[in-house]
């Protein structure tokens, strides 16, 4: 894929269980989608930036700080789905899917990803970063990751794996997921019309509907997974380091 064209759509909605209207918190003096979205404006490589939302509230405030958002429908049931809805009046040849509420995202990390799809091998591409201690690697609310020798992944797992044959932590071996993934547009579009897979309604973890099929996902490492912001105090929190310069 010579000069491929790549953009980066941000998922955004304005419901939000712990946190309602999360894309319009500006505590800090910007929205918290102006934070993500200038971060990933800075990524090399990346051509285009768009946030895509079902809410003109949203898409005001996008549009109010010179940012590009596309009204999608209210019916869709995950960013995946809304993503695709942009590209399929687009031609871009790779997509970066970004979450809406990371505000800390590096931008070396999304172009990372980006540069990590190689079709016809791997036509979708995520990040993982190494997992320090046992009970992160024990919660469930870390999502890991096992590699093979060329950095695709064999199984992504709410479970702590891989295991030693005890059951124990493997100090070294262990990878948390970092929820950003990149994918050729044409992927991007069969994907979204493949059903759910058994392991992926088992799991809750989407991207498995890709290695149920028999897709390979290649997976680059890196050193920090970002913060993202789910609670009134994650927003603190986050404020607290944006005002402190950590």
């Amino acid at each position: 894929m010579q000069q491929r064209k790549t953009i980066a759509i941000i998922p955004a909605r304005y419901a939000s269980t712990r946190l309602p209207a999360k894309p319009l918190l500006r505590d800090t003096g910007k929205y918290l989608i102006q934070h993500v979205w200038e971060r990933v404006s800075r990524a090399r490589g990346i051509d285009t930036v768009v946030v895509a939302t079902d809410d003109a509230r949203i898409a005001e405030a996008v549009r109010s700080f010179g940012g590009t958002a596309v009204m999608t429908s209210p019916d869709h049931r995950c960013g995946t789905d809304r993503i695709a809805e942009v590209m399929r009046a687009r031609d871009e040849s790779v997509v970066v899917n970004v979450q809406g509420d990371e505000p800390e995202i590096d931008p070396e990390a999304v172009a990372r990803v980006a540069a990590l799809v190689d079709p016809p091998r791997f036509p979708m591409a995520t990040l993982a970063a190494p997992i320090r201690g046992e009970e992160r690697w024990r919660d469930p609310a870390q999502v890991k990751v096992v590699l093979d020798r060329e950095g695709g992944a064999l199984y992504f797992s709410r479970g702590p794996i891989p295991a030693t044959h005890a059951g124990s932590f493997a100090a070294g071996e262990c990878f948390g997921h970092v929820g950003l993934y990149a994918y050729t547009r044409d992927f991007l579009l069969e994907f979204t019309r493949m059903p759910p897979g058994r392991l992926e309604q088992v799991e809750r973890l989407e991207q498995l509907r890709a290695l149920e099929n028999g897709v390979r996902i290649r997976v680059g490492i890196v050193e920090d997974a970002p913060r993202g912001i789910d609670t009134p105090e994650d927003y603190r929190r986050f404020g607290e380091r944006l005002r402190g310069g950590k």
